[in-house]
Order: structure tokens, then C-alpha cells, then sequence
């Protein structure tokens, strides 16, 4: 007789099945909730495609003759500008104040009555709003860009997944900044300062008005490694067109996960302290 042997699959944590079950329920509803918003996409990728034009053309008289500055090559400038256009609404730098709102109106007792954490469910949110644009928003520029300038393709077959990979991790960082600046509203109520300081601050030492390769070594090299706004956008464009070697790149990679990992750890610190003085408007 011959012997029967049964397989067994490994026992899975329902609180861990659950978990990411609803994780991936609110990143969906995050995405159809702005898809709804098409004619605001279509207005968005307008706006980026001719600011897109002006940024390469003025990128591309900085290399002037030469047709190199700071690493850079004519087309890798052109693929720098484009798909940073695109990647403006993925990462979404500016513009979110839900959770200062909602401090502010109240609202947010009802968050914190929830079974998911607050920092959970808006960053599930926010890779779904950030799904939605990498459609929307990133290819346009990407596929429209081309027909009128010289860009850099990738030669290196892992160039892409891991740009997929800095791209999604840039989309957290930046998560975690608007977090905080948000956050503030627990203490100061009114965050129009600490939103101004972000919206100046971030555009430029991210590498959104300029590469930041185009600022000295060594101050370029104190932002990259000393803070967490290279990330945002530096880093991914970087990657894309392989202006550092792969060693260098996977290096810059781990270094966003560091981040990403140490600022969402910052973000629970801080709603928990703020949970902690909570007082909500009226009562």
C-alpha cells in the first residue's frame, strides 16, 4: 500500500490577512476617488506639458555648447524635465491639508474612533490618489515629451524596476513630510506658515526648479545624504537616467527606505503625542 503524503500550507495571521485586506480596500477607494476628478487631470497635464517646454528649453541653454552640465547630457536634461512633470502630481508635494482641516474643523475625533490607525489609512489614501496619477499624470508628459526633444533611454534593464521601486518610495517620504507639516495644526491650529515654509523649501532642496547637481559638491552631497527632500525627486530622476553608477543608485534607494521607514516612525510619534493634548473646537 502505498503511503500518502499530505501537504499542509502554511498557517496564515488573520490579523495580518485582515490587515492588508483593508490596506488595499482604502488605496482603491483613494484611487476612484480621484478618478472622478478627470477634467481636473486633463487641466493638470496641460499646465504640466507647457512648463515642461519652458523648463527644457532653459535646461537645455545651460548646457549651452558644451551640451553637459553637471553630469548631464542634453538628452538625460530631457528626460530629467519630462518625467519630472509627470511625477509632480505622483508625489504630490503640495496642496494637501486634509489632516489640518480636519483638526481644525474636529473632524478629526472621528478619525481617531476608527479600527485603523490615522497614519494607515491616509497613506493608503494617498498610494491610491498616487496610482491614479502615475496613469494620468505621468505618462502624458513622458509619451509627449519625446516628439519634440532628444531624451535618454535607460540601458540598463534593472534601471526601470528600480526607478518603479524609488518612485513608490518618494510617493511614502513625501507622505510622511505633508504628515507632519499637517500635524502641526494639533499645536498651532493654523498652518499657513508651516505649508509656506514646506511649498518654498521643498521645491527647491528636492530638485524640483533645478537639478541639484547644478548646486555645489559638496552642498548637493550634505542634501542628498543629510536629509530627506533629494528623495522626493532627486533621487528617482537620478535613477532613471542613470547619471550615478548602480551601485551608487541602489545606495541612494536604500537610503530612501531609511527615510521613508524613519519618518512614518515620526508620524505615529507624533499623532500619538498629539492624541495625548487633543482638544477638539467647541468642546
Amino acid at each position: 500500500m502505498g503511503s500518502v503524503t499530505a501537504t499542509v500550507a502554511p498557517p496564515t495571521d488573520p490579523n495580518v490577512t485582515r490587515w492588508f485586506r483593508t490596506f488595499g480596500a482604502i488605496a482603491a477607494s483613494g484611487f476612484r476617488r480621484h478618478a472622478t476628478y478627470r477634467q481636473a487631470a486633463v487641466a493638470g497635464v496641460v499646465t504640466n506639458t507647457v512648463f515642461g517646454f519652458l523648463r527644457c528649453y532653459i535646461f537645455l541653454a545651460v548646457a549651452g555648447a558644451a551640451g553637459t552640465v553637471a553630469g548631464y547630457d542634453r538628452a538625460q536634461l530631457g528626460t530629467f524635465v519630462w518625467a519630472g512633470q509627470g511625477l509632480l502630481a505622483v508625489i504630490a508635494i503640495w496642496g494637501w491639508t486634509d489632516l489640518a482641516d480636519r483638526i481644525r474643523t474636529g473632524e478629526i475625533a472621528a478619525d481617531l474612533l476608527r479600527p485603523v490607525h490615522p497614519v494607515t489609512s491616509y497613506l493608503a489614501t494617498d498610494l491610491g490618489r498616487a496610482g491614479f496619477a502615475s496613469l494620468a499624470r505621468l505618462l502624458p508628459p513622458v509619451v509627449i515629451g519625446p516628439f519634440f526633444f532628444a531624451v535618454y533611454l535607460p540601458r540598463h534593464w534593472a534601471t526601470l524596476p528600480l526607478f518603479g521601486l524609488s518612485v513608490l518610495l518618494s510617493v511614502v517620504v513625501c507622505f510622511a513630510c505633508r504628515y507632519l507639516v499637517n500635524a502641526t495644526a494639533y499645536w498651532l491650529e493654523d498652518v499657513r506658515g508651516p505649508m509656506i515654509l514646506w511649498t518654498l523649501g521643498s521645491g527647491v532642496l528636492a530638485g524640483l526648479y533645478f537639478p541639484l547637481g547644478f548646486l555645489p559638491s559638496w552642498v548637493e552631497a550634505t542634501l542628498r545624504y543629510a536629509t530627506p527632500f533629494p528623495s522626493l525627486l532627486q533621487v528617482p530622476l537620478d535613477v532613471l537616467v542613470e547619471r550615478e553608477p548602480m551601485p551608487t543608485e541602489l545606495r541612494l534607494v536604500g537610503l530612501q527606505v531609511g527615510w521613508a521607514v524613519l519618518l512614518l516612525a515620526l508620524c505615529r510619534l507624533v499623532q500619538r503625542r498629539a492624541e495625548h493634548r487633543l482638544v477638539v473646537q467647541g468642546g
